[in-house]
């Protein structure tokens, strides 16, 4: 069974032209079949506040109206998206962009209003293969933007951190898969103030003494959330820290094991 690697980039390298440039001429590189994953950056919020429109957020997570939704797919599958594909394209890597729309590949329903109505967000239920095994084994690499849809012509703002995870479970009945979470920080952390801090590896009773302790918390919660769902469901290898893990893994970053 082939190894795929499914990497999700975050706004640290989507915001910074250079940077960008750099990690997808290195990302062309990377031999076997590959998924890159993409959120936002700060392109949105930028474009929502030039249109007037109101950026509504709450515990880090977007409030997503009519327009707002209207805004991240100009600028997620659109703008985003296509960019880092022409870019591909330019390091002989050929890709295709997609939404979760595209191929049917990835079905999400409308989040249930609790104490927060999120609007147009997504909760993934389904991912779909079929497509993206026929483009990976005819070395085509998916780059997906965190856009879903409902199957009945709703587009739903999703969290890229989900969708990678989701992939990465959904690719595990074909591929050993392995999930590469790429942010600003060389993994998870001791000492959010010293960067050198890292916990190099996390597991499911580590993860649990690490809340109580409040070690790990806030926004770092979610993504590892995230990883322990993927490792639970057949993902071989799930890392977080910076993109320089991928070319050298002998930089430190944090491994996620049962």
């Amino acid at each position: 069974m082939k190894t795929i690697k499914v990497i999700k980039i975050g706004g640290n390298i989507i915001d910074n032209k250079e940077v960008l440039a750099t990690f997808l001429k290195s990302f062309a590189t990377i031999s076997g079949p590959k998924v890159l994953v993409h959120g936002g950056g700060k392109l949105a919020s930028k474009l929502a506040k030039q249109m007037n429109i109101p950026v509504k957020m709450n515990e880090g997570r977007r409030i997503t109206d009519a327009e707002t939704l209207d805004i991240i797919t100009m600028v997620y599958a659109g703008k985003i998206n296509k960019n880092i594909v022409a870019q591909l394209q330019a390091n002989n890597c050929n890709a295709i962009g997609f939404s979760g729309a595209d191929g049917n590949t990835i079905v999400s329903i409308k989040r249930p209003i609790k104490t927060i109505d999120y609007g147009f967000a997504g909760d993934v239920k389904k991912v779909n293969t079929k497509a993206l095994e026929v483009l990976l084994n005819n070395t085509i690499t998916p780059v997906f933007c965190a856009i879903t849809h409902d199957t009945n012509g709703q587009l739903l703002n999703t969290n890229a951190d989900t969708i990678a995870s989701e992939l990465a479970i959904g690719l595990s009945s074909i591929f050993n898969t392995e999930l590469y979470y790429c942010f600003e920080k060389n993994g998870v952390l001791k000492d959010i103030e010293y960067e050198d801090s890292v916990i190099e590896n996390i597991n499911t009773k580590s993860y649990k003494t690490l809340k109580e302790n409040n070690i790990i918390f806030e926004g770092m919660l979610p993504k590892l959330n995230n990883c322990f769902h993927a490792i639970n469901k057949n993902v071989q290898k799930v890392c977080i820290g910076k993109s320089d893990m991928l070319f050298n893994f002998n930089n430190k970053h944090t491994t996620i094991t049962k």
